[in-house]
């Protein structure tokens, strides 16, 4: 089973810029599909960026498309979310998510596929 850990989160101000990890235990985790999603009080989890098991493949949310970058680095078997230009409206609590699974990119957004989360990282961005 593997295990994963986000760290990187905290406050920032508008504007600025955020890189948060996922790291994962027990397994590489370039073996799966990997998702970012995010809640934010009083809604909804959403799917916010994903990557593919190799890294060549990428897709993210019309909400962050332009602000935020995902990527694999797997010499320390992390996937990074590079948030830049960020707004109040990005706080949330960021999860990532591990699917064993190869899925079309289509499919991303579905929280029910993913078959491991982390415990979650607070993003906080001031006005």
């Amino acid at each position: 089973q593997v295990q994963l850990v986000e760290t990187g989160g905290g406050l920032v101000q508008a504007g600025g810029s955020q890189r948060l990890a996922c790291t994962a235990s027990r397994h590489t985790v370039s073996r799966f599909t990997v998702g970012w999603f995010r809640q934010a009080p009083g809604k909804e989890r959403e799917f916010v960026s994903g990557i593919s098991m190799t890294g060549g493949t990428t897709r993210e949310s019309d909400s962050v498309k332009g602000r935020l970058t995902i990527t694999l680095d797997n010499a320390q078997n992390t996937v990074y979310l590079q948030m830049d230009h960020l707004k109040p409206e990005d706080t949330a609590i960021y999860y990532c998510a591990a699917d064993y699974n190869t899925r079309n990119t289509s499919v991303w957004d579905r929280q029910r596929l993913f078959d491991y989360w982390g415990q979650g990282t607070q993003v906080t961005v001031s006005s």
